[in-house]
This record gives structure tokens, sequence and C-alpha cells, in this order.
């Protein structure tokens, strides 16, 4: 006697060994002897033999039509055999019974499982539900096949295009167009990206990493919306007694205060200031003032856009949001809107609006005295790296070089910043290494890029970075000892962050750290600078230290900060690469890092070099370019030669180093 019997939802079938009423001691076709239940046994047969039952009933179930036996079978409850004998119009063999129990297992649309072996027909509504979802499966394997057909032809399905940002950037699983796109992937071997670039949907490699952070950071895009530019009127005041102005407002306004007017007095300064020649958000100038009887009032400037924006007017609001310009070769993104920025950047022919650190300092550069104003600064010249680097550096210091416009005051306040960093006991920069300026003409339709070289630790930079952390040091001491709330930068154990407490910056070399000399285009800047100016004209801050909204964008600035500086570094990588490509580089000399990390001369390109032999750090070795790929921003290298082991080449230590 052999049997037919469901195990772990498979049918089986086998020859009794022993039945014992209630189960059964059955061997199967595989040879293995199992303990089976009465009650999953389906059906008792002599003939044919079990490992023939479920191959010929298998066969004979796909000439079964199911749509016909949904027809046939009765409305209620039924058996397998008893719908196998209304089908055959007799008692049904073995295998025909196995059949019509196989098509009735692999039909559940139509039939609906009740027991071991018993079924129902499914109700026609449901049913016709089913079957149109059936239908639309099969309609969307068909365009899942299809698309994924095209796209390995090198063709854009029409679906495509309005979709292509979230296809790149964040794919929805759940989509066709996504199905079809990971299938051609795969049947290709190529990244999503690359296969879209073959069918010509990325207008260039640029493109597609500025789209991802655009896509990520700015959803939105990144134009500005409605708001209402600041119109500012400044005139004279009288000057406070104890030194300080009293901005007296008139007029009013909405958050933004457009429409007022502010009295503020007029500096008696001639300020000048000093940025790379792409700056239009010139937040710093300076001034150098002769004193009776011997030393300086030496004035730091800084762009006041705090006195036309509100922190709750829609230009606040833009701030808040964006926190911070972000920078990119050849582009950049601001923080605020052009016209703003415009109405209070310190360019050269104007009297700007600024908050002014003044410091008195005696001929053996000691400051005697301190003071900080809101007023009026005439701006004289806006000066240019580019311009004054060739003038004023190492060598025509030494050697007393050109004379030239501002010749003086840049002198003095080089040895002034001299001072200052010797009394830190901390240099402002990272002495003779290299830092690179990326400048892409956009006249070439994608770009051509120059990258030029620039030592840091220069005289220019040395002034201006310290006069920056002094201005930056002392308004966080201000603050702090008015016991008004501030976003301080503190360095403890290598460590740097922002916090609401003033507490020191190791790596600088003073107490507390207050980034407040950049407000056009920081908005931690920006709001340390409401804090200064309410508490200068005797006004309540808008923020306190507890406040939320304080703490909430000092967390959000740290998080957007960091990802603004990580896509300026892929993006300056990208650039890197395509220098290479645009020189024809396919040689060029690096400098091992570790292990089989190199940095390419001439560029701040690292790449791994898996064929490099052991070598010391710094060993300087020849490797060939093999290969290129701008949209994974990968290149592969060589080695070539080792050509010399000298020590002499600038350090490496204090530089990024991807892992």
């Amino acid at each position: 006697m052999n049997v037919l019997f469901e195990e772990d939802g498979a049918f089986k079938a086998g020859a009794v060994l022993a039945d014992n009423v209630t189960s059964l001691q059955v061997e199967t076709v595989s040879g293995k002897r199992v303990k089976v239940k009465s009650a999953n046994v389906l059906l008792r047969f002599a003939q044919p033999a079990p490992g023939e039952l479920l191959e010929r009933a298998d066969d004979e179930s796909a000439g079964i039509e199911p749509e016909f036996l949904w027809e046939v079978c009765p409305e209620a409850e039924f058996g397998f055999e008893d719908l196998a004998r209304e089908y055959f119009g007799r008692a049904p063999q073995p295998v025909e019974a196995t059949a019509i129990l196989l098509r009735l297992h692999a039909a559940p649309i139509y039939f609906h499982r009740k027991g071991k072996g018993r079924f129902r027909k499914a109700p026609p509504d449901i049913l016709k539900a089913a079957l149109a979802g059936l239908e639309k499966k099969r309609m969307q394997a068909l365009a899942i096949e299809r698309m994924a057909t095209e796209l390995k032809s090198g063709t854009l399905p029409a679906e495509f295009p309005p979709l292509l940002s979230q296809l790149l950037y964040k794919p929805d699983r759940n989509r066709l167009e996504t199905k079809a796109l990971e299938l051609a992937c795969a049947e290709s071997g190529l990244p999503a990206a690359h296969l879209l670039a073959r069918c010509g949907a990325l207008p260039s490699s640029h493109d597609y990493h500025l789209g991802r952070f655009l896509f990520e950071l700015f959803p939105q895009g990144t134009g500005f919306g409605e708001y209402e530019a600041p119109e500012i009127t400044f005139f004279d005041s009288a000057q406070r007694p104890n030194g300080h102005p009293l901005p007296r407002e008139g007029g009013r306004g909405d958050g933004a205060q457009r429409g007022k007017t502010l009295e503020l007095p007029l500096a008696e300064v001639q300020a000048f200031s000093v940025d790379d020649a792409a700056t239009t958000e010139i937040d710093d100038a300076f001034s150098v003032t002769p004193l009776e009887g011997g030393g300086w009032r030496i004035g730091i400037h800084i762009a006041a856009p705090g006195l036309g924006i509100r922190p709750d007017s829609a230009l606040g609001a833009i701030a808040r949001s964006r926190l911070s310009t972000v920078y990119m070769p050849g582009r950049k993104i601001t923080m605020l809107p052009e016209e703003v920025v415009e109405r209070y950047t310190l360019s050269a022919g104007r009297d700007c609006p600024a908050l002014s650190l003044y410091l008195e300092v005696g001929a053996d550069y000691a400051i005697r005295g301190t003071s900080t104003r809101i007023e009026r600064v005439p701006v004289a010249a806006n000066l240019r790296h580019h311009d004054i680097d060739p003038l004023f550096n190492e060598r025509t210091l030494a050697e007393g070089g050109p004379e030239f416009t501002y010749k003086r005051e840049l002198t003095l306040l080089w040895e002034f910043a001299t001072v200052l960093e010797a009394g830190r006991g901390k240099p402002s920069a990272n002495q003779g290494m290299m830092e690179y300026g990326f400048y892409v003409d956009w006249a070439d339709v994608d770009g051509r890029v120059d990258i030029v070289e620039r030592r840091r630790g220069s005289p220019l930079d040395k002034l201006v970075a310290e006069l920056m952390i002094l201005a930056n040091a002392s308004w966080g001491k201000l603050l702090a000892g008015a016991q008004v709330a501030a976003i301080y930068r503190v360095q403890a154990a290598g460590k740097v962050r922002m916090t609401t407490a003033a507490l020191s910056h190791e790596g600088l070399g003073v107490d507390c750290y207050a980034w407040s000399s950049s407000p056009l285009r920081r908005y931690v800047d920006l709001v340390n600078q409401w804090q200064l100016l309410a508490h200068l004209g005797n006004e309540t801050p808008p923020f306190t230290a507890r406040s939320e909204d304080l703490l909430s964008a000092m967390r959000d600035f740290e998080i957007t900060y960091a990802a603004y500086a990580e896509f300026q570094r892929g993006m300056e990588r990208y650039w890197c690469l395509r220098w290479l490509l645009q020189e024809g580089i396919a040689e060029t000399p690096a400098r091992v890092v570790r292990e089989s990390l190199l940095r390419l001369e001439r560029i701040p390109l690292f790449l791994r070099c898996p064929s490099l032999p052991a070598c010391e750090p710094r060993t300087r070795v020849s490797v060939a370019i093999t290969g290129i790929d701008l949209l994974a921003l990968e290149a592969q290298c060589r080695y070539l030669a080792t050509l010399d082991e000298t020590n002499e080449a600038e350090s490496i230590d204090d530089v990024e180093i991807p892992e």
C-alpha cells in the first residue's frame, strides 16, 4: 500500500511500512523513513509506484484549466477527490485525483484552502479583484523588462526624466522605474549613475555631484523665496559719555526693520580689506590711525547685517535655514540674498555699517585698551591677495621691497600680528603647508579649472588670522563678562565643538572664542552679532543661554557646516580629477602618506596605489594614472619608480587624510 500525504506544505508519496491506525511508518521515494499522522494522509493507492505518482500527476495537471474547475465546482466546501470524480465523470484514478489536487493547490486565487485536501471556490468579486491584481503584476513585470531593456541599449525610458533625481540619489524600491534600473544595473554590471550617463540622462559629471548635494541639502531649491530687503538709512549721532554709540531708531517697520533709520557715527578712519579675488561677502576690514604721543589705534571692522536683519524676520529665517554660505570651486551658494550681501558687504568707496573693535596699541605693540563701537566705516580699498602677495611677502619684508599703497599699514599690522601670535604661544597657520585655490572658467562648456598653489603662513595670512582671532576672543570675553548668551567654539583634548559655555580653545591658546567675524556667511556669527548689538545698545538680547532657538541653531549649524565642508572637499577632489584629464597627465610624482596611500604633487589629491612597494612616509615616487572615473570620484594609479626618500617635503601631519 502507498500513500500521498502533506508535510511542511509539500505533497509527498511513499510506501507504507506499518499502519498503526493513528499514524503510519512510511518510506519515501528518497529512502527516508518518516512517521506520518493518519490525518495528514490524503490518498491511499496501490498503483502506480510512489516515485511515479507525483511526476505523472504534475504532467497531467498542466492540461487542467483552473477557470473551468472554478466554473464546475460546487459553492460549498469540497474535497479534491469529489471534484475529480465530477471532472472525470467516474471514480478517478490515483494519478487523476492527484492531478486535480495539484491544480487546486496551485491556483489559490481561484480556490481557498479549508483543510487537508479540502477547498472552497473564491467568491466572484474576490476572484475578479485577484485576477485584476494578477494582470496588473503581469503588466508591471513587462514594463520593468521593457525599461530595463531600453536602459541596457542606451535609451532613456520615457518614464525616467521626471524621476531622475530620486532614482539617482534616493531610489524608491517600490517604484517600477527603480526596479527596472536595478535589473538593468545587475544585468549590465554598471552602477546606476554610469548606466544613466550612458543613456544621456546626466548633463555632466559635475551636475551629478552638485545635484546630489542640492537634492539632500536644498530640496526646495537654492532660491530665497519671498522676503523684504532691509531699507535702513544711517546717519551721524551723538556719542555716549562712555564712548559707545547708542543707535537710535526712527520710524517703524516689520521684523526686517524695513524703512527704519539708525543714527550711527561716521568713523574717522580709512579702512581696507584683504581678501581673495573671488570674495564678494567682505565681512572684515582694518584701519590704522597714529595716536598723538606715539602708538596707534588699530580698528577691526566687521560688517553689521545684524542692524537690518532681525532673528524673527524673513531674512533671519533664511539665514537660519541655510546656516552658512556653501563654497565649491567655481561657484557658491550664499547664506543671504545677493542684494542683502551687497547692502552690507564692506565695499570700497562706501560708508558701511560695522561693528568695530578698536585697539589702543603702544609703540611696543602692547595693547593699552580696547573699545567696541557701532558705526559707519568709510572703506577706502578692497585689497586682493593676487595683487598684494607679490609685493608683500617674507622676501619683500626682509629686503624692503617696492613701495605700494597700504604698505605701511600692512607692515605695522603684520608686526603687531607677530606679537599677538607670540603672546598666544600658538601659530595662527600651519607654516609652510600648501593650500590650493580652485578657479573654474565656465566659458568652457564643462568648465576649465586652474589649481593654484599658495603656501600657508604668509604675512597676509598671519595678520588677517591674528586680528580675527583677537576680535573673536575679545567679543567672546565681552559677552561672557556681561553674562549675555553666545555660541563659542572650543577645543579640548584635540576635539573642536560648539557650545554656549565660554570655555578655552586650546588650539588657539585663548580663554574663549566666539565666532563673530563672518556674519554675512555664517549664522553663528550673525547670532553672536545680534547678541553684541543688543548688549551695546542696552537692549534685551534675542537669545538666552537656555533658549531652545539658540541651542537648536548651534546643533544644526555644526551638522550643516560639516556637510557643506564635506561637499566642498568632494568637489575639490572632482576638479583635481578633471585637471588630470584636462592637462593630459599620464604620469606624475607623488608622496607616500602611509602604506598604499599617496598624495599627488601639484594638486591636493589622495589616491590608493595597490602596487606600491613598502616605503617610508614622505618617500617621493612616480606613478602612472591608469583610469579616472568622474562619477565615482576615483582614479587608479600604478607604481613606476621611487624618486627619492628625502624628508625635506612639507609635513602632512596636519592634512585631513581620507580613511
